[in-house]
């Protein structure tokens, strides 16, 4: 398993966890990154910033919570 930069966005409201997510990916090139997200409007905001920089990545739904994971 890789190992990931963590960005925490749980109970963060947009633009925040967009922010905090292209922070990490200036910070960290070439980095996998995990984005936690509490809300369904964050993975969704986040999930659009990713496909603007041609980031490759999966989503998926834990409890009620949202796992992001970028793929290098």
């Amino acid at each position: 398993m890789s190992d990931y930069i963590e960005v925490d966005a749980r109970g963060l409201s947009c633009p925040e966890p967009v922010m905090l997510t292209a922070a990490a990916l200036k910070k960290n090139p070439g980095k996998n990154l995990r984005i936690l997200a509490s809300e369904a409007h964050v993975r969704t905001n986040v999930e659009k910033l990713l496909k603007s920089k041609k980031v490759n990545f999966s989503s998926r739904e834990e409890g009620n919570e949202f796992v992001i994971e970028t793929e290098n």
